[in-house]
């Protein structure tokens, strides 16, 4: 990855540890992290597994990958206090201020490290898929991201649970998965490899519908027909494994049938699934492929009638066993594949996702008026103005010209303007936290960027400890970089979901955490029971998702509806500065509204909450503060 400096230092990685049955340890997410260790065999970590409590014998261990991971058994209790705030996976670099936690991210490290070590494995940073995206987006805003890394494995760890003494129930996530292996692949050549089918389709006579039930028929069949009638398949399956090959045969210089190059994009015909996210292998293979042989095992010995309802998940399973070095791994890590009957494909109608289906109230809400002003004017009615408190000091500043260079953003890549107007953000947003902040405190600066909040609170606050959570790597890398150049000893640096982090802190902060980003900082504090200091951005990226629904307070849900809501979340983001004055006014008071809110929300958990302009106002079009105080 550009930017990030090659590092062969010792990494220590710590796995969960819970039990081990058939050759499986669980958690499940322990066992995906050691078959990516095999499948890359990959050195270059100390590998430590975590058990409950305080006991740290093990005497059943077996069929971990021992020969080339070294792995040594510790209580939860000798963990690095970095690492005990949380969830594991977990990496940590010397000297235990640098941790990247949760699946996703330790399994995209582990890659890197493995490329990093040997760079003659290109195959191995293959992994990370198309611009090196897969399963980087967080699980809290990627659905697909959410299905492999939580959803899926936590199924399938209930669904075992339930295997031993009754007769378990199918889990739906696994229905979700093979819904999804059923739906077009969409690849960044998509249109090229498309034509490519078509004409090979012509090629043998047949017709886009009638490959696709040929497809159906034959369940994604590798094998081509000894007639010359190839499955429809095929095409993609010589795509997919022609990574795996040295010698790839040369692009056919002839020009495309015209019939080929003049048939429109709705004509061409789709591709199908080889693997989990399309065409090529990837980490999300890796992870999905213990969850998935492990029901797949329970399934042929109680539900074995239930094995035709995944004729795709079966077919993705077989296959996968023909990559290189996924037996060897899978023999390591104590996975004695399955031998399953080819299955046929049944056609179903595609379910709506329901986490973006309309809600019956937004579909047929009769009383529903466009705009922002009628919704204004209705909240006005209950008597829910735009209201904000007054600033507690709005004159006051950090005294800019005598602090360390590396604390000012200035030393950030950003314009001299830019730089200004992020000073004046901080002024604000340290204002507030070091009138809360006692000797002790830990203080907990989310979603924190390059760190310009958390550095600035650890320079001027000695006795706090001070955590910079991050789901970006390069963002990270750089704040630990000014922090290193300040000798700050009382921070931490966390890669990590902010949901992986779950040790205790008294102040959560957050500038400009974007759309529901906000709400998640803010939920972390109130179950907390910490303070908080946030400035909400990107209002129009507001939605409902799995774990928040708007409008979140009572007071409003009884005034506004969904809908409604997300006219004020639209308008909230027209505060730009080349706007109109009008139209930025009402986006402010639509800013405004939004907030209150998510304050009238965390007032009814028992905190007393404020919602205050910035000052100077100009210093952000996102100029809120919401600051919140448990009674």
């Amino acid at each position: 990855m550009k930017g990030i400096k090659k590092s062969l230092t010792e990494e220590y990685l710590y796995l969960d540890f819970s039990h081990q049955k058939e050759g499986c340890i669980f958690p499940l997410h322990t066992s995906v992290t050691l078959f990516l260790l095999s499948y890359c065999d990959c050195t270059v970590f100390k590998v430590f597994l975590v058990l409950p409590g305080e006991s740290t014998g093990v005497s059943l261990l077996k069929n971990v990958p021992s020969e080339s991971v070294e792995i040594q058994i510790i209580s939860r209790q000798e963990l690095p206090p970095i690492v005990q705030s949380c969830c594991l996976p977990a990496v940590v670099e010397r000297p235990d201020n640098f941790c990247r936690a949760g699946l996703a991210v330790v399994l995209r490290h582990i890659i890197q490290k493995s490329y990093e070590a040997d760079p003659s494995k290109k195959e191995i940073l293959e992994l990370l898929g198309f611009k090196k995206t897969c399963l980087k987006a967080c699980a809290e805003v990627s659905q697909w991201t959410r299905l492999c890394e939580l959803t899926v494995p936590l199924a399938v760890e209930n669904f075992l649970k339930e295997s031993f003494d009754q007769s378990p129930t199918i889990p739906a996530a696994i229905q979700e998965l093979e819904k999804k292996l059923s739906e077009p692949v969409r690849v960044h050549n998509d249109d090229k490899l498309r034509r490519q089918k078509l004409k090979q389709q012509k090629a043998a006579g047949v017709g886009p519908s009638l490959a696709k039930e040929k497809t159906k028929s034959k369940g994604h069949r590798q094998e081509t027909s000894e007639e010359g009638d190839s499955s429809s398949a095929s095409l993609e399956l010589n795509v997919a494994f022609s990574k795996f090959t040295i010698h790839k045969e040369p692009a056919s210089a002839n020009r495309e049938p015209s019939h080929v190059r003049k048939a429109k994009a709705s004509d061409l015909p789709p591709l199908d699934h080889v693997f989990a996210e399309g065409l090529y292998f990837t980490l999300a293979d890796i992870v999905l492929l213990p969850c998935i042989h492990h029901f797949l095992v329970i399934i042929c010995r109680k539900l074995s009638g239930k094995l035709v309802e995944f004729p795709l998940l079966t077919a993705w399973y077989q296959r996968i066993q023909e990559v290189p070095r996924v037996q060897t791994a899978a023999s390591q890590c104590g996975i004695q594949f399955l031998s399953l009957p080819e299955l046929q494909t049944t056609s179903s109608q595609q379910s709506p996702n329901l986490d973006e289906a309309p809600s019956a109230e937004e579909q047929n809400d009769p009383s529903f008026i466009g705009g922002p002003r009628p919704t204004m004017t209705k909240l006005m009615e209950k008597g829910i103005e735009v209201m904000f408190s007054p600033h507690p000091c709005p004159t006051w500043t950090l005294d800019w010209d005598t602090l360390p260079a590396a604390v000012s953003p200035k030393e950030g890549k950003m314009s001299s303007d830019r730089a200004l107007r992020k000073q004046q953000q901080l002024n604000n947003l340290v204002y507030m936290v070091t009138n809360q902040a006692k000797p002790g405190d830990r203080i907990v600066d989310f979603c924190s960027g390059g760190g310009h909040v958390g550095i600035v609170l650890a320079h001027m606050l000695p006795s706090c400890q001070v955590i910079l959570i991050e789901n970006k790597e390069l963002s990270l890398i750089r704040a630990k970089k000014r922090s290193d150049e300040l000798g700050l000893s009382n921070i931490w640096f966390i890669q990590a979901n902010m949901e992986y982090f779950t040790g205790m802190f008294n102040i959560g902060v957050a500038l400009h955490a974007c759309g529901v980003a906000t709400d998640m900082v803010i939920e972390h504090c109130l179950k907390t029971r910490a303070s908080f200091v946030t400035c909400p951005c990107c209002y129009g990226f507001i939605q409902n998702t799995s774990k928040f629904s708007f409008p979140k307070s009572e007071l409003f849900k009884k005034t506004l509806s969904y809908k409604e809501h997300m006219i004020l979340c639209r308008f909230a983001d027209q505060t730009a500065v080349q706007l109109p004055p009008q139209r930025r006014l009402i986006g402010k008071q639509c800013m405004c509204l939004v907030d209150l809110d998510r304050a009238r929300a965390a007032e009814e958990r028992g905190f007393s909450v404020q919602v205050i302009s910035m000052e100077p106002e100009s210093c952000s079009p996102k100029n809120n503060m919401i600051v919140g105080v448990p009674i």
